[in-house]
Order: structure tokens, then C-alpha cells, then sequence
């Protein structure tokens, strides 16, 4: 039982999660060193030695019902000290890349953590879908390219070879439809989060500022004992903020971003802004990973790659189409635009959903729920 619910092992479980990359979980004999190691494990919400087990043991609807495996900022410490070389710090990434794939209620996340194929096949399909929306021949009626004017091929008229506006619906619709989904999806994870805790509304309503710190700031990760947490912090904070930046651009603003003339408008200098950040956090992930250099990146799943690759070429893309648009070179631009966007989209459309993207809204909620049952739990004295 587990708060008044009750768990039965699946017998699948352990299968899911070594395809998710759980590979060491079984060598686990349970001796808490991680546990005992790890700065952000407390007596009320301590990780990873349970979910550890939990795995071993396929209890998935325990596992789904707890916030442990979020609460980890995998700086890698009860990895080194394990005697068993079990490897809980990648145990607990595997367990937060399965539970994406229960959250979502699509099976499209299940599908690509298990199989390179479906993961690297989604991203192409949608690839292509962006690059023949602009080259399908002008008989088809909405070939943006068979639709530049004659004026926009001897001189760069962005607006003529992809119209401000239509760009704008387009990215719009893509916001919405992406962000109901996460959402959605985000609803499940806290059904999942808080079955069978008796926890007042009141409670959650009065933790909401928390929420909303934890999802900004992600502040808990400075409390790793790890030399690199706060370099780690810092990159991610980065990050988010870069991405957040161009992302308001190209959706709210983006009239005021797409311009024919090359005067000082306050978007391009965010727009400056954001391409330096992205590229340099998504490139240190890159080299991190490259190297090995710490216990956070010996392991590499295949979605570890593909957000930063796909980041870092979205922003290295962005910036090259700025250069050329500036030096007035048509073909060129319109080119590079197509493949800038044939990066972008697909990455926010896997990525936001269904990957790691999706864990910024994941981790604070897990956070939040796990405050709010310790909270609930001193104040009424019974078990949340």
C-alpha cells in the first residue's frame, strides 16, 4: 500500500526501463550508501535507495505515484560512491525518461525512448513536412517558395518568400497545440502524483508561489555538493532563459522580429541575446558529454544528444540567416531559412511534449507536490 493505494508488480516494468537506459539497476543490494550520500535526500522524501528498489521489484504504480525520481538533479555522487557500481544516478534518469512516457498520453514518448528508429524517424517526418511546405510546385497552391515574387529573388524580401503574418498563425497554432498537449500531460503526472493523498485543495493553492520559483529558477540544484552544480545551475538557468527569450520572439513578437530593414529594433538585440546563450549552454552540454568528464555524462541516452544538437543548430542556423539576410544575399537566405526552420520545428515539436524539454514543467511539479505533502504532513500529523 502506499497512502491508501495499493501496487502490484509488473512484470514489463523492468524491461521498459532498461531500454530507457536503467541498465545497472539490478546489481542494487540495497545498502543506502546513495541514499546516505545524496544532499538533496531527506528523512521525508529520500532518493534514490526507494525507487531503486521499487525498480527491482517492478512496482510501476508505485513508482508513477512518487515524486523521488524528480527530485533528483543527477549530480552523480551516489553513482561514484556506489560499492556495487549500480549506478543509481542513471537509474533515476531512465526512471524520469519512462515516466515521460506514462505521462504521455499519446504512447508517442514510449515509442521513441524505446527505438532510435521511431525517435530519429518522427524528427525526419516532420523535417520533411517543413521543407515541402516550402518547396512543393506552385499547381499544389501553397508552395511558399513557388510563391516569392520576381522582386524577392534579385533582392531579399523575407516577407514575400515567407508572409509575416502566415508565420505568425503558423507559430501560434504550433504554441497552442504544443502547450495544451504538455499540459495535458502535465495534468496526468499530477493525478499520477497525488492519487490517494487526502491533501485539502487549500494546501496546493498556498504552494503555487513555489511552483512557479521552482520552474523559473530550479534553485534546488544549487544545493548539490558536486564541484559543478552550480556551473550545471547556472548553464541551465542560461539556457532556459535563452530559449524562453526566442521563443516569446518568434511567437508574440515575431512583426516586430521578421522586418525588411536592417534598422536597431529592441527584438534583434534579445534576438543577440539568445543566439549567444543557446549557443554557448548547448554547446558545453556537447563537449560535457563528449568528454565524459563527470558522472552526470558517462551515460548518454539518445534524447541526451538530440536536444542540445538540435538547440545548439537551431540557434547556429538562426544566426547564419541573419548574415546573409544582412548581406542581401536571396537564395542563400531563403535557404537557410527553410533549414532553420526544418531544425525548429521538429525539435519543438518532439522535444517540448515528449522530451527532455518537458522535464522543466515536470520537476518543478514534482517538487511542489512532494512540498505539499511534508508541509500537509507536520500541520495535520497524518501520513500524505
Amino acid at each position: 500500500m502506499n497512502g491508501g493505494l495499493l501496487v502490484q508488480p509488473d512484470t514489463r516494468f523492468l524491461q521498459d526501463l532498461l531500454a530507457a537506459g536503467g541498465g545497472d539497476v539490478k546489481k542494487c543490494y540495497q545498502c543506502a550508501t546513495c541514499a546516505a550520500t545524496c544532499d538533496l535526500s531527506t528523512v521525508a522524501a529520500p532518493f534514490p535507495r526507494p525507487q531503486m528498489l521499487a525498480a527491482q521489484w517492478g512496482l510501476r504504480d508505485k513508482l508513477l505515484a512518487d515524486p523521488g525520481p524528480w527530485l533528483c538533479f543527477y549530480c552523480g555522487e551516489c553513482s561514484q560512491r556506489c560499492p556495487r557500481k549500480a549506478n543509481p544516478g542513471e537509474t533515476m534518469m531512465a526512471l524520469r525518461r519512462y515516466l515521460t512516457s506514462q505521462y504521455d498520453w499519446t504512447g508517442l514518448s514510449a515509442l521513441m525512448y524505446r527505438s532510435a528508429f521511431w525517435e530519429l524517424g518522427v524528427l525526419a517526418l516532420v523535417s520533411l513536412a517543413v521543407v515541402l511546405l516550402f518547396t512543393l510546385p506552385q499547381s499544389f497552391g501553397f508552395g511558399l517558395l513557388a510563391h516569392a515574387s520576381p522582386d524577392a529573388l534579385r533582392t531579399v524580401m523575407l516577407g514575400s518568400f515567407a508572409p509575416t503574418h502566415v508565420v505568425h498563425l503558423a507559430d501560434t497554432i504550433l504554441a497552442v497545440s504544443l502547450g495544451l498537449l504538455l499540459l495535458s500531460n502535465a495534468a496526468r503526472m499530477f493525478r499520477s502524483l497525488t492519487r490517494g493523498r487526502e491533501i485539502p485543495a487549500r494546501q496546493y493553492l498556498r504552494a503555487l508561489p513555489r511552483l512557479v520559483a521552482d520552474g523559473i529558477t530550479q534553485r534546488r540544484w544549487r544545493d548539490c555538493r558536486e564541484d559543478d552544480a552550480r556551473r550545471n545551475w547556472l548553464r541551465h538557468v542560461l539556457l532556459v532563459s535563452g530559449y524562453g527569450t526566442i521563443f516569446t520572439l518568434v511567437v508574440v513578437f515575431l512583426p516586430w522580429f521578421q522586418v525588411e530593414d536592417s534598422g536597431f529594433r529592441w527584438t534583434g538585440l534579445l534576438g543577440y541575446y539568445s543566439t549567444v546563450v543557446l549557443l554557448w549552454s548547448a554547446g558545453s552540454i556537447l563537449i560535457d558529454r563528449l568528454r565524459k568528464r563527470t558522472e552526470a555524462h558517462r551515460f548518454s541516452h539518445l534524447s541526451d544528444w538530440l536536444f542540445p544538437i538540435l538547440l545548439f543548430l537551431t540557434a547556429f542556423t538562426g544566426i547564419l540567416l541573419h548574415i546573409v539576410r544582412m548581406a542581401n544575399q536571396p537564395m542563400p537566405t531563403y535557404t537557410i531559412y527553410m533549414i532553420h526552420l526544418a531544425v525548429a520545428v521538429p525539435m519543438l515539436v518532439v522535444e517540448v511534449p515528449f522530451g527532455k524539454w518537458a522535464h522543466l514543467l515536470y520537476r518543478p511539479l514534482a517538487l511542489y507536490v512532494a512540498a505539499v505533502a511534508t508541509e500537509w504532513e507536520g500541520v495535520s500529523g497524518h501520513k500524505a
